[in-house]
């Protein structure tokens, strides 16, 4: 038990700034498995995001509180995965080889490819967030929590099915997860399951087709151009998944 206690408080410390007790250790071992809960960390930053959303939309407008929500929910990862998503827009936006790829993404700076690219991503977040909060903040609340589980999970499978790619181990951002065994995928997915059941519509299984579809793109795309993937494609796949994911689940609660 203690020992998968500390497996997750691995994840816990990886994925987010929680604060962990001190004899939490960075063993790649541990993180290796830690992946495991890595969708239950999306459980954990969701409720942080939904807390705030749900108190702060009483006396304030949408706007702003969809805004603090998104706010904390940055707070809580130490904006982990968008510093991911804008460093991957760099590297595949500037570079033309592989080594150039690696080389861009590994840079501290941001470059002109990465602010457009998250300035637009977190522009789309805000306007579909205030869309469904505007529509049912029920549906918004469950869209939130489905969101953050389940692009976190596409970010599992690609670890799962592709190889990490980065040829030295000098990288400016945390390490992360390199094998991941069967066992600890299927374990990682049953904390999706939840997430679909409250939606309370076998519709929302529709939702695992256009992601299958996104990540099976990003697969394919950073396997053409790196031969798999490093810790900046997986925050990459995660963001952009969770954006498809707000998006699909919109139009299923307008319209079915």
């Amino acid at each position: 038990m203690r020992n998968e206690i500390q497996i997750f408080f691995t994840a816990l410390m990886f994925y987010t700034r929680i604060p962990c007790p001190k004899w939490v250790d960075h063993s790649q071992e541990y993180l290796n498995k830690a992946t495991r809960y890595f969708p239950l960390i999306g459980w954990i930053v969701a409720l942080g995001v939904v807390t705030v959303l749900y108190t702060t939309q009483f006396i304030l407008p949408t706007t702003i509180a969809v805004l603090l929500g998104m706010v904390t929910s940055i707070f809580i990862t130490g904006a982990f995965h968008e510093d991911g998503f804008a460093d991957m827009c760099d590297g595949f936006g500037g570079g033309w080889t592989k080594q150039k790829i690696l080389d861009i993404m590994k840079d501290s700076q941001s470059g002109a490819y990465g602010v457009i690219g998250t300035v637009f991503l977190i522009l789309i977040k805000f306007f579909i967030l205030v869309e469904l909060v505007e529509l049912n903040i029920w549906n918004a609340i469950i869209t939130i929590f489905l969101a953050s589980v389940l692009s976190r999970f596409t970010a599992v499978y690609i670890m799962f099915t592709d190889e990490y790619v980065r040829e030295d181990e000098l990288s400016k951002s945390k390490p992360i997860a390199k094998k991941l065994s069967i066992q600890n995928f299927l374990m990682a997915s049953i904390w999706v399951i939840p997430a679909f059941l409250l939606t309370g519509s076998f519709y929302f299984l529709l939702l695992l087709v256009p992601v299958f579809l996104v990540t099976t793109y990003l697969k394919s795309y950073f396997k053409r151009w790196i031969g798999g993937y490093t810790g900046d494609c997986l925050g990459a796949a995660q963001q952009i998944n969770e954006v498809v994911i707000l998006i699909v689940s919109y139009m299923l609660w307008k319209f079915i």
